[in-house]
């Protein structure tokens, strides 16, 4: 089973696909958003960086999440196959991500990009909702995705929140920067052939299974 990059625009689904494959794949799912959010919640010099950028809309640099994310990788299995969701961002942590896959002997791994235009990511991220306990995705708007009640998480019973980072004004910010910075990437990862593209306006069991198809 290959280990797995999502490079997607905010809102394209990428952390509602890898709930899904880590519960029936087993993957360890490494989300750097969430590795951010816990970092901000920590509250140290380093979360407090982190939740300045956060909040202005603005990308949390390299060497921040690098870090991070090296922690992560170094202290998991090394037999148990991973979600890398959300990283990397650009080219230069494309090719620094490659520095790490070869120090830590990772070599097998498919690259899936979700593809998806603006209004239709904007419209999923003001439905967003999310359990801050365990972490699960909820949307407010598809019937597929909503909780069984209202505001209460499904999994744990934990009361669910709307992210401070999802409105309208930091999600263009986000959604503008992403496109910017991501499409050399994705460039360098089709060269590679490492590359699937995936429609992720599709409902979310038809883009797991044309992920299957790949890993």
């Amino acid at each position: 089973m290959k280990n797995i990059i999502f490079v997607a625009p905010p809102a394209a689904g990428k952390g509602t696909c890898s709930e899904k494959l880590t519960k029936d794949f087993g993957y360890n799912h490494i989300s750097t958003g969430d590795l951010l959010r816990e970092a901000r919640i920590k509250g140290d010099d380093l979360g407090q960086k982190v939740a300045q950028l956060m909040d202005s809309g603005a990308l949390v640099s390299d060497d921040i999440v690098l870090e991070l994310l090296q922690r992560e990788l170094k202290g998991m299995d090394s037999n148990q196959a991973f979600i890398l969701d959300g990283y990397p961002r650009n080219i230069s942590q494309a090719k620094t991500l490659d520095e790490l896959f070869k120090e830590l002997s990772i070599n097998e791994y498919v690259v899936i990009y979700l593809n998806i235009d603006f209004d239709k990511a904007l419209s999923r991220t003001l439905g967003r909702l999310i359990c801050p306990k365990c972490k699960i995705g909820y949307s407010k708007d598809s019937a597929s995705l909503k909780p069984k009640v209202d505001g209460i998480c499904d999994n744990c019973g934990g009361d669910l929140i709307t992210r401070s980072d999802d409105n309208e004004e930091t999600f263009k910010i986000r959604f503008d920067g992403f496109m910017k910075e991501t499409e050399p990437v994705i460039n360098y990862y089709q060269e590679k052939n490492k590359l699937t593209i995936i429609d992720a306006t599709q409902d979310v069991d038809t883009i797991v299974k044309e992920i299957e198809r790949v890993i």
